[in-house]
């Protein structure tokens, strides 16, 4: 199976039977053997690019903690994730193999379909062509020509964890994701590191019994609007194929889901480089930080964007690398809230 994306890059995939001896490289149609790996890929993929390609950068957005059962970074270095596309789950394992190619191998049913979807997942469509960052941003952006927005095109793997981030701590979405996922979702197809797991189905999301959201931590309003986006999941990814503002609108129809969340959604699920995480608590104070060393609110935050449009979201990553020292913290430390106890 070979695709040709529309800037050129090339794509080769190739169904595997029988093992390739140990050692033996993906270039071409050659099967991947590593000793990390014991068993044979569905499909074996190369993705060779016409640009630098960072793929722990590109590929970061889709990972919620550490704990993340749906993403691991194996010693070898090399990024494992699950994902249910259409035709089922799958397992991914990338592996770069230079400054602008990866091979990407896949297990289970959504193989193919997986497959077929790399060069949007790693960027190809991100045009940053006509970006010019701004001066406190140049650094990052010089070191970095590899970064690019990833777009998964899985809404709902997106929305329910943005969901759980509304208005908590970080770490206690994290830890809700984790646990939800390692109960509800099922085994990763094949040789996936231990404990990883798909996400569950809209259907299996929808009919998480209370209690359990109550276990993972999850107040009764999240869990709701988690749930109603569940029940909705068939028009919500259908949002994936519509242009970025219509896409988004189509999110805030579903009660609880606001423009942070729509957001969040589409920075990782459409490549959405201009959407911007309006209403986070501490965001617009680092940006005005960053860009003026002064704090400022959304409103301000939006201005001082704006030049940068349609790569307004760009820019909050590239300051965000270049670890521009941050508005200093006012007032008492907010406590973790947890719903277990209630």
């Amino acid at each position: 199976m070979t695709s040709t994306s529309p800037t050129g890059t090339s794509v080769t995939a190739t169904d595997t039977t029988a093992p390739g001896p140990p050692g033996a490289a993906a270039t071409g149609t050659t099967v991947l053997r590593n000793a990390a790996t014991a068993a044979t890929a569905d499909v074996v993929l190369e993705h060779v690019s016409d640009r630098p390609l960072d793929l722990a950068l590109t590929l970061a957005p889709l990972r919620h903690g550490a704990g993340d059962p749906t993403f691991r970074r194996s010693p070898d270095g090399a990024l494992w994730r699950t994902t249910l596309v259409r035709t089922g789950p799958v397992t991914q394992r990338f592996v770069p193999t230079g400054d602008r190619s990866v091979v990407v191998q896949h297990w289970g049913p959504g193989a193919r379909e997986a497959a077929d979807a790399v060069p949007r997942l790693l960027g190809e469509d991100d045009d940053a062509s006509a970006f010019t960052p701004p001066p406190q941003a140049r650094d990052a952006a010089r070191r970095t020509p590899g970064l690019r927005m990833c777009r998964s095109g899985r809404v709902l793997e997106a929305l329910v964890p943005a969901v759980l981030e509304q208005k908590v701590q970080v770490v206690t979405a994290h830890r809700a994701w984790r646990w939800l996922v390692t109960r509800h979702g099922s085994p990763a197809p094949g040789p996936a590191p231990d404990g990883m797991r798909v996400v569950p189905s809209a259907r299996e999301w929808a009919a998480v019994p209370t209690w359990d959201w109550h276990r993972a931590g999850v107040d009764p309003r999240r869990a709701a609007t988690a749930v109603r986006c569940a029940q909705v999941a068939a028009r919500l990814e259908d949002a994936s194929g519509l242009p970025g503002d219509e896409a988004r609108a189509r999110l805030e129809k579903v009660p609880g889901v606001g423009r942070w969340t729509s957001a969040e959604v589409a920075q990782r699920a459409f490549g959405d480089a201009d959407a911007v995480s309006v209403g986070d608590f501490h965001l617009a104070g680092a940006v005005g930080w960053a860009l003026t060393g002064e704090r400022t609110d959304d409103e301000g935050m939006l201005r001082l964007l704006a030049p940068y449009a349609p790569h307004r979201h760009r820019v909050v990553r590239l300051l965000f690398l270049e670890r521009r020292p941050q508005a200093p913290r006012r007032g008492p430390r907010l406590s973790i809230a947890d719903y277990r106890a209630f």
